[in-house]
């Protein structure tokens, strides 16, 4: 990281830096709806360089523009072996729209947080432009939001039930999940044979021929059939997410009109060694010169800090996480984990802070089955709802190994630990009282060293039956670490905050239950800052549930706030405390017949 940085340190994103390199034509040019940020945190630049690490010559255009001539698109020119397509980080539509469809403000991925710099759906408009332009030139989708789209789901944004974006897209090939190993072997196979492939893992494609199925196949219900009947989508999600959860899953086939969507299974999660190759990558850790002086707000966010590992066994019914990067944990090794932490020291603006040592969820490191010939055969899509399973190790001691390893660096005089902890693992009475022990010292460690000031945790509900429907714990395991909490913070004397997070309109969530959490929450002295609505999104058990009325486990009904109308009056809830609200919610008391929860909250 020492030293004056060049402009080729960075992929070339004109036909400039690609002549500064000497090349005539890339092999791969890679389109992504992000700016370009030449860290681990951003796909598109792990997509580039885990390439380039394979000896091939990758440019990479940032956010295009799609609504003028279309000189971004023909600016590279044709590549020799594919262009790739990623929407972002962000599935685009969230990152542009709340949960009540309004327009956001920023872009968080974008410099200067400027919100038109990308169009809905960019895996659609961008491949269709490509293939218009270049029609010979295969194009492959990645990211998120192809990756949640893969076959028939619900849009929330348009109010319907859409076939596999490779479809609407007219793209040749869609890679699920985290892409570093189909995307290169995707690659190869090209270099090798001229034509994509179609039995590689963890890929998508259309076929207009009939399909040769096997035994082991699970042959879907298909998209016209999934439009007549809501039933026939939800058996079709439950089946899916099984298949996701599983150690070797299935091959999946849904036909399309007179097409078929194939869905390889996946690969077997990455290895440690794997996933160290992807983070030791050359990344300057910097966004592309051509943004200088500009604000990247995501990356101000997370320059400064680290990933230990991916994946989540959590399961929660509205998160797509273990759908994308699967439910078993890959954890980086300890000397990777160094390296990167020194990389960032490094960093000209670095004042010894690291803003978070974390990953999905914060306290997973290294955590997994006991015998994986168990977990082999499993399909639960949670390893901790609806109770943590025996036979999960959940040893804190490895990530208490991590940070203090950390901390012990003289470069750096505090880690914080910025994202989501798991409180249900902590609070877990094992069989090992060794086990015990640490998650006891872990509490006490993340609470009197990590947090910078306010500490971010999920309940998401105080209701245990909308709870259920979320697959979360009970409210009572966060009423008992926020004990623990305000006890350390007496003894350490502290002034530091815990943060809960809620949702509203989930599905199971009725109106009487937002009431009951204004009380409990009032009780505890909370006045909610981290509040959302439910937003439908492609392929979580909670968008099935919001779409079809349906569980698709048992088939039974599940009630959603749908209307504009219904929403407003749960999230009024949330601000129970503010004078503007009391009257529509006295009035809401009234109606629901709640006079008892009424002299709770007001007297």
């Amino acid at each position: 990281m020492s030293g004056e940085r060049r402009l080729t340190d960075w992929l070339p994103t004109t036909q400039k830096e690609i002549e500064l390199r000497g090349w005539t034509v890339p092999d791969v040019i890679l389109f992504s709806g992000d700016a370009y940020v030449d860290h681990p945190s951003f796909g598109a630049a792990v997509i580039g360089r885990v390439l380039e690490r394979e000896g091939l010559h990758v440019a990479i255009v940032p956010q295009p523009n799609w609504r003028d001539d279309l000189r971004d698109f023909r600016k590279l020119g044709r590549p020799r072996l594919f262009f790739g397509i990623s929407a972002g980080c962000m599935d685009s539509m969230v990152n542009r729209y709340t949960a009540n469809k309004r327009l956001r403000s920023e872009d968080a991925y974008t410099p200067d947080g400027r919100n038109d710099m990308r169009p809905e759906y960019p895996s659609i408009v961008y491949s269709t432009i490509l293939k218009k332009l270049y029609p010979d030139v295969p194009v492959v989708l990645g990211g998120i939001e192809a990756s949640m789209r893969r076959l028939t789901h619900y849009d929330y944004w348009q109010d319907r039930l859409r076939p596999s974006i490779l479809c609407e897209s007219g793209a040749d090939l869609l890679i699920y999940g985290m892409g570093e190993k189909p995307v290169v072997e995707t690659a190869r196979y090209l270099q090798a044979n001229g034509t994509l492939p179609t039995d590689l893992p963890q890929t998508v494609y259309l076929s207009s021929q009939k399909i040769r199925t096997e035994a082991s196949d699970i042959v879907l219900h298909s998209h016209e059939a999934c439009l007549k009947d809501k039933r026939k989508q939800a058996e079709n999600f439950r089946r899916i997410e099984e298949e996701s959860n599983k150690y070797a899953a299935a091959r999946l086939l849904q036909d399309v009109d007179a097409h078929t969507v194939v869905v390889n299974p996946p690969y077997p999660p990455m290895s440690e060694r794997e996933l160290d190759a992807a983070f030791d990558l050359p990344y300057t850790r910097l966004p592309h010169p051509k943004y200088k002086g500009k604000r990247i707000p995501a990356y101000d966010m997370i320059k400064h800090s680290v990933t230990l590992h991916r994946g989540c066994f959590g399961g929660c019914a509205f998160c797509t996480i273990s759908a994308h990067q699967g439910k078993f944990i890959v954890s980086r090794s300890k000397e990777s984990i160094l390296h990167e932490v020194d990389e960032i020291t490094k960093l000209p603006d670095f004042k010894g802070y690291l803003s978070d040592l974390g990953g999905p969820s914060a306290n997973m490191y290294r955590m997994g089955g006991r015998d994986e010939n168990k977990c082999h055969r499993c399909k639960r899509p949670s390893c901790i709802y609806p109770q943590i399973c025996p036979n999960l190790n959940i040893d804190h001691r490895p990530l208490l190994e991590i940070y203090r390893t950390v901390d012990a660096l003289p470069s750096v005089k505090k880690s914080f630990i910025g994202s989501g902890v798991r409180y249900d693992l902590l609070l877990h009475k094992d069989k090992d009282a060794a086990v015990c022990r640490a998650a006891a010292e872990y509490t006490r460690e993340l609470i009197t060293k990590h947090v910078s000031g306010r500490l971010k945790v999920a309940p998401e509900h105080t209701s245990d039956e909308v709870l259920h429907w979320m697959r979360k714990p009970p409210f009572r395991l966060f009423e008992e670490f926020k004990r623990q909490f305000d006890r350390l913070n007496k003894t350490e004397d502290l002034r530091q905050q815990l943060i809960p997070y809620f949702i509203s309109s989930h599905p199971g969530c009725r109106e009487t239950d937002m009431a009951e959490l204004a009380v409990i929450t009032k009780q505890l002295d909370f006045h909610l800052e981290q509040v959302q609505d439910f937003t439908p999104t492609p392929m979580t058990a909670a968008t099935e549930m919001w779409y079809t009325g349906l569980d698709p486990y048992t088939l039974q009904p599940v009630y959603s706030a749908h209307t504009q109308e219904e929403k407003k009056a749960q999230r009024q809830f949330f601000f129970w405390y503010k004078p503007e609200e009391k009257k529509r919610i006295v009035a809401a008391l009234r109606r629901l017949g709640r006079p008892d929860l009424l002299r709770r909250l007001y007297g």
